[in-house]
C-alpha cells in the first residue's frame, strides 16, 4: 500500500557541510528523520551503516555543487556509491542544486558516467541561497510529499546505533549562519573558476566570511601552489591541517609544494601521512612514487605506483610514472606495456605517446617511434619535445629533410632548445648546408656556451671550408671546456698534422688515448702521424691496436697495408687492403693502392681490374688512368695512350708509379 514517509538520507560531499547541516536542521524541525553523517563513521562500519541507512529510507536527497562531482570518476568514490545505491533500491531521489550546479555545463556532463547518467533525469530542486527557507518548504511540501511504493528495510541495530550518534552530533551543531552560507557560494565560486586569481579571489572571501572554513585554506592553498606562491601555499595547507588535522589532501597539497619547493623529505612525510590518513588515495600513492624516483628510490616508487594501480586500475597517470621508472631501471619491456595501457586507457595523453615513441625508437622499431611522436604532436600540437624526438627519428631513418623541418617547429615552440639548435646544425651539416650548420652551431653555442660538442662539429666544418685557424681554436676552445674531450684532442691531431706540426698531432692523440683508452680512431690517427715522421714500427703497432679495439675500421686496414707495403711487405699489403675492401667495397684509394701492389707483384691483370674499378668509381681519378696505361704490356697501345691523354689532361705527369 502508498503511503508518506518522512525518512531521509541525506548525501554530500563533505565540502559542502554547512549546506547539509543547513538542510539537515531545516527538515528535523518539520519532523523528519533524517540520516546525515555529519561527524565521521568509523571506517570499518562505514559500507554497512551507509548502504543500510539507504535502504531503511524513503527519500535520497544529493547535494550537488560544482565540486560534489570531482571524484565520481571513480567507481569506489563514497558519493557515487550512495547514488548507485539509492538507484538501484529504487529510493525517491531528489537532487538539489546548489551555487553554480547545472546538468548541461560540459564538466559536469562528463563526470555523470554509468548510471548515474540517469540523474539528470531525475526532478531537482534548485536552492538559490538568498531563498532557501522557501527552497526548503518546495522540497516538503513537493519532493518529499509522495508516496512510497518500494519496500524499505530495516537498518541492524549498528546502522540504527551508528544513525542515533550522527544525529546527536549534528543536533548538538549550533544552527548554520548566513556567513557560513555565503562562505560556501564562495567556495564553488571559487571550484568553478577557469582563472587562478579569480579562484584565489573567491575561497579568500569564503575564508573571510568563514574563517574556519578548511576546504577554502585547501584549495586556497593548491591554487596558490599552481600560482608560485610557496609561503603562502604553504601557509594555508598548514591552517587546514591545524583545522582539520585528519584532511589527507591537505597533507596531499602541502607535500606538492615542498617536492617542488626542494624540500624533497619533508614532501615523502607529507604523502605518506596522507596515505595513512587516507590507504585507498591514490594520488597520494603516484605522488609519493614521484617524489621516490626523485630521491632515487626507484624500487620504492615502483611499489607505490603498482599500489596505485592496484586501487585505481583505470588511473592513467600511475601507468605513465610506473613506465617512467622501468625504463629508468632498464627495464624497456616492462616501460612498453605500461605506456601501452596508459594509451589504451587514455587514448590522447600526449605524454604517454612521447614516451612510447622513445622506447620503440631505442628498441630499433623507429616506424612504431615515428607514429608515437606523431599522434602526440596530435594531441598536443605545442609540445617541442614530440617534435624533437620526431626529429631524431626521422634522421635514424636517413629523412634529413623531414629532421631539419621538426628541429626547426621545436626551436619555434622552444627558442631556446639547445639540443634542437646542435642537432639540427648536424642533420644540416650532412644535408650539405655548411652555412646553416655553422648558424646553428654558433645558436648552440650562445646558449650553452660551455658544452664541447658544437665547438668540435663546427670546428670539423671550419677545417673542411680551408678555415685551419677556425678550426683550431674551436678544438682549443672545446679542451679548454672539457680538458678530458678525447674527440676534441683527435681533431686538433688531425689539424695540426694537416698543417705540418706532426709532433703536436701525436702529443693530441697521446692525450686523446689517455682519456679514451678504447679510442680505435685516435689510434689510427696516431699511426700515421708515426708512419709520416718515419716511426714505422710504432705506426704498424698504433694501426693494429686500433683493428684490435674495432675489426671493422677499414681505414687503419688499408693504412697498415700502405705501411706494410712500404716496409716490403708485398704480401701484408695486400692482405690488408682486401681485408679494407672487403669492409667498404667502394674505396677508391685501397684498390688503386691494391691495383700497385698487384703491378708490383707481377699479377697486371688483377692490377688492371683494380684501377677498372677505381675509375669506375671515380671517373676523375687521374693517377688510376695513368697507372692503367700498364695495359701497354699487354700490347694495348691505343687503350694505353688514351689512359695516359686522360691522366694528363687530368692533370697528372706522365710517369708510372
Amino acid at each position: 500500500m502508498e503511503r508518506i514517509e518522512k525518512t531521509v538520507f541525506l548525501s554530500y560531499r563533505r565540502t559542502n557541510v554547512s549546506w547539509a547541516l543547513a538542510i539537515f536542521q531545516s527538515l528535523t524541525i518539520h519532523g523528519f528523520d533524517v540520516f546525515f553523517d555529519y561527524d565521521g563513521i568509523a571506517s570499518g562500519d562505514f559500507e554497512r551503516v551507509i548502504v543500510e541507512n539507504i535502504n531503511a529510507r524513503a527519500h535520497f536527497l544529493v547535494l550537488l555543487t560544482p565540486s560534489a562531482l570531482e571524484r565520481c570518476e571513480d567507481p569506489n568514490d563514497w558519493l557515487r556509491r550512495e547514488i548507485e545505491t539509492a538507484l538501484s533500491s529504487q529510493r525517491n531521489i531528489v537532487p538539489l542544486m546548489l551555487e553554480g550546479f547545472e546538468f548541461g555545463t560540459p564538466k559536469i556532463a562528463s563526470l555523470l558516467t554509468g548510471s548515474l547518467a540517469t540523474l539528470k533525469h531525475y526532478n531537482g530542486l534548485p536552492i538559490p541561497p538568498a531563498y532557501f527557507f522557501d527552497a526548503m518548504e518546495r522540497l516538503r511540501a513537493k519532493h518529499l510529499n509522495v508516496p512510497l511504493t518500494s519496500v524499505l528495510h530495516p537498518a541492524s541495530l549498528s546502522a540504527k546505533r551508528a544513525d542515533a550518534e550522527q544525529k546527536m552530533a549534528a543536533g548538538a551543531a549550533s544552527a548554520v549562519q548566513d556567513e557560513e552560507l555565503a562562505a560556501q557560494q564562495w567556495f564553488e565560486r571559487g571550484v568553478a573558476a577557469a582563472d587562478l586569481d579569480d579562484e584565489i579571489r573567491f575561497y579568500s572571501e569564503a575564508i573571510r566570511l568563514s574563517p574556519k572554513f578548511w576546504p577554502a585554506f585547501v584549495n586556497r592553498g593548491l591554487a596558490r601552489h599552481l600560482k608560485g606562491d610557496v609561503e603562502g601555499s604553504l601557509s594555508d595547507n598548514a591552517t587546514a591541517i591545524s583545522l582539520q588535522p585528519e584532511d589527507a589532501l591537505a597533507y596531499r597539497n602541502r607535500g606538492l609544494t615542498r617536492r617542488d619547493h626542494g624540500e624533497v623529505d619533508k614532501a615523502l612525510q607529507d604523502f605518506s601521512r596522507a596515505i595513512q590518513l587516507k590507504p585507498d588515495y591514490i594520488e597520494a600513492f603516484v605522488n609519493r612514487g614521484d617524489t621516490r624516483c626523485t630521491l632515487g628510490d626507484l624500487e620504492g616508487a615502483l611499489q607505490d605506483y603498482s599500489k596505485a594501480i592496484r586501487l585505481g586500475p583505470t588511473f592513467w597517470p600511475a601507468f605513465v610514472n610506473r613506465g617512467n621508472a622501468r625504463h629508468t631501471l632498464g627495464d624497456v619491456m616492462g616501460a612498453l606495456q605500461d605506456y601501452s595501457e596508459a594509451i589504451r586507457l587514455r587514448p590522447d595523453v600526449a605524454e604517454a605517446l612521447y614516451n612510447r615513441g622513445s622506447v620503440r625508437r631505442e628498441i630499433g622499431d623507429v616506424e612504431g617511434a615515428l607514429q608515437d611522436y606523431s599522434e602526440a604532436i596530435r594531441f598536443k600540437p605545442n609540445y617541442p619535445d614530440a617534435f624533437y624526438n620526431r626529429a631524431l627519428a626521422r634522421r635514424d631513418k636517413g629523412d634529413l629533410e623531414g629532421a631539419v623541418r621538426d628541429y626547426t617547429e621545436a626551436i619555434r615552440l622552444e627558442p631556446d632548445f639547445y639540443e634542437a639548435f646542435y642537432n639540427r646544425g648536424n642533420a644540416r651539416r650532412d644535408k650539405g648546408d655548411t652555412s646553416g650548420a655553422l648558424k646553428d652551431y654558433g645558436e648552440a653555442i650562445m646558449l650553452r656556451p660551455d658544452e664541447p660538442n658544437p665547438y668540435v662539429n663546427r670546428g670539423l666544418l671550419r677545417g673542411k671550408m680551408g678555415d685551419s685557424e677556425g678550426e683550431l681554436q674551436d678544438y682549443n676552445t672545446a679542451i679548454a671546456v672539457k680538458p678530458d674531450h678525447a674527440e676534441a684532442y683527435s681533431n686538433r691531431g688531425r689539424a695540426r698534422r694537416a698543417k705540418g706540426d706532426v709532433d703536436g698531432a701525436v702529443q693530441d692523440y697521446n692525450e686523446a688515448i689517455r682519456h679514451k683508452p678504447d679510442f680505435a680512431e685516435a689510434y689510427n690517427r696516431r699511426g700515421n702521424a708515426r708512419s709520416e715522421k718515419g716511426d714505422v714500427e710504432d705506426a704498424l703497432k698504433d694501426y693494429s691496436e686500433a683493428l684490435r679495439l674495432k675489426p671493422d675500421l677499414f681505414e687503419a686496414f688499408y693504412n697498415r697495408g700502405r705501411t706494410r707495403r712500404a716496409k716490403g711487405d708485398l704480401e701484408g699489403g695486400l692482405q690488408d687492403y682486401n681485408e679494407a675492401i672487403r669492409l667498404k667495397p667502394d674505396y677508391v684509394d685501397a684498390l688503386f693502392n691494391r691495383g700497385n701492389a698487384h703491378r708490383a707483384k707481377g699479377d697486371l691483370g688483377g692490377a688492371l681490374r683494380d684501377y677498372n674499378e677505381a675509375i669506375r668509381l671515380k671517373p676523375d681519378f687521374g693517377n688510376a688512368y695513368h697507372n692503367r696505361g700498364a695495359r701497354l704490356a699487354q700490347g694495348d697501345v691505343e687503350g694505353a695512350l688514351k689512359d695516359q691523354k686522360k691522366a694528363a689532361r687530368l692533370g697528372v705527369k706522365l710517369r708510372f708509379d
